[in-house]
């Protein structure tokens, strides 16, 4: 069973982004310009708007127009609009454009254009696509194109639908022409999306530093809740990257909420704030998806996860010792990014190890060759075994080096019935001597236990020598 989600993305070290400049933060803000696009009979929907206004806990009202919810997105484009433009003056930013909605307000296309704000797609309408038919989805977003293309004179490079369905982002990918994605909320930077073998760059947006939480009950109630908590993020992600880990943050705006006076001023304070230090980028999502591009351009890499089973079984099946059992069992179960990495693989393989039953796991152990023992002595260990021994320098002994070895390999198997198992790339010739030493002579519940515990160390290091 393949496991659709990525649940691990740049795990504990995310990479540099080598923002411009050596910025600590990249500040990327949106507007996103919905007004016009909204659900409303006159635009020929089903039932009024209900989503991201004044009114909490609206409903749609079908067959029938909702005049204070369509004021309330009047607002948005009559005055709205022209207070965060004046407040955004010099600042990059993005404008999140659904298409009927730019087509609708032509005086405001051109004043964001005249600012030289890049401008995305947000679709054809601002609408809820979760149960609109993949074909129909992708026929929106084809006359989305087509109508922002003509309405703007250029085709846009962002696409951002927002109101997704699972469909969204693989029609985003097939539709060939996009620099980035953005319906994601998965990171803080961003990554690479491969669809039907081809990469696809996502650049993650936000749904906490956005002013939508003023239209929901448990978000923001006042301005300085917004405020304060921009620049908390703000802080946050600044003193990350000053600590050797930049990040981007995404901040999302609506006219018709940030645009009121209240909360434009918790704006005005924010970019203020921001403004005030060093090593600041401010840019366009265009900018940023373009800068991830060139300096970290998609690069395929082993994927475990989406190799077909004799293939994995083949690699992986010698990382447990004579055992590819394990490898078979992890393949059939469930598998998705996670266990892409080394050490997402070497969690599963160890589950799997110790799933399995008391005798299958007593096999894995008495599968393992003595060490420095006649096996190797008639180079008839497998490759991984061959390379560890040596790195420990088990594979040039002296006569009474081997003699003490073999002495203690006897003494070992005899006593616990499995030969001394140990991550030999942890250790030296003289530390693994004194383990085996020391451990001839403990109980076998529990040399058994620390058999068993060395084995999933090794299959550690090897996937990690396997998947670097």
């Amino acid at each position: 069973m393949r496991y659709s989600r990525d649940l691990r993305g740049y795990g504990p070290t995310t990479p540099d982004p080598e923002w411009p400049g050596g910025a600590r933060i990249a500040v990327q803000i949106v507007v996103n310009y919905e007004e016009g696009g909204e659900n409303s009979i006159e635009h020929g929907d089903p039932a009024s708007e209900a989503f991201l206004s004044e009114i909490i806990g609206a409903q749609p009202w079908p067959g029938q127009r909702h005049w204070n919810m369509e004021s309330i997105y009047d607002y948005g484009a009559r005055s709205g609009f022209w207070r965060l433009l004046r407040l955004l003056d010099g600042i990059p930013v993005t404008c999140y454009g659904v298409a009927t909605a730019l087509e609708r307000n032509p005086e405001q296309v051109a004043a964001m254009q005249a600012a030289g704000w890049e401008m995305a797609t947000h679709g054809l309408k601002w609408i809820d696509y979760r149960n609109v038919p993949r074909e129909e989805e992708a026929r929106h977003i084809a006359e989305a194109v087509a109508l922002h293309t003509a309405v703007c004179g250029e085709r846009p490079r962002g696409f951002y639908q927002g109101r997704t369905s699972m469909n969204t982002v693989a029609l985003g990918c097939e539709e060939g022409g996009f620099d980035y994605l953005a319906d994601t909320i998965a990171d803080e930077l961003p990554y690479w999306h491969v669809h039907n073998g081809r990469p696809q760059l996502m650049v993650p947006y936000t749904m906490d530093a956005n002013d939508m939480r003023f239209s929901s009950g448990q978000g923001f109630g006042t301005g300085t809740d917004f405020f304060d908590y921009l620049r908390d993020s703000f802080d946050m992600l600044y003193a990350e990257g000053q600590a050797g880990a930049p990040k981007m943050m995404s901040v999302g705006l609506h006219c018709r909420l940030a645009g009121r006076p209240g909360r434009a001023m918790a704006l005005k304070r924010f970019l203020d704030h921001a403004r005030s230090h060093e090593g600041v980028w401010f840019a366009t999502r265009l900018d940023i998806a373009r800068h991830w591009a060139r300096v970290h351009p998609f690069q395929p890499r082993p994927r475990p996860s989406q190799m077909e089973r004799a293939d994995f079984v083949a690699r992986f099946g010698g990382i447990y010792e004579h055992s590819p059992f394990i490898a078979e069992r992890v393949w059939d179960a469930e598998m998705g990014a996670v266990h892409d990495s080394a050490a997402g693989l070497a969690a599963r393989m160890a589950q799997v190890f110790r799933q399995v039953s008391d005798a299958e796991r007593l096999g894995v152990l008495t599968a393992h060759p003595d060490l420095a023992g006649k096996l190797a002595a008639a180079k008839r260990l497998t490759a991984e075994s061959t390379a560890e021994q040596a790195s420990a320098g088990l594979d040039a002994l002296t006569d009474e080096e081997r003699a003490e070895f073999t002495r203690l390999n006897e003494a070992y198997v005899e006593k616990h019935g499995f030969p001394f198992i140990i991550a030999v790339r942890d250790h030296d010739k003289a530390g693994i001597l004194s383990a085996m030493q020391t451990r001839v002579d403990n109980d076998t519940a529990t040399e058994r236990a620390t058999a068993e515990a060395q084995v999933v160390r090794i299959a550690t290091l090897r996937l990690q020598e396997a998947l670097k």
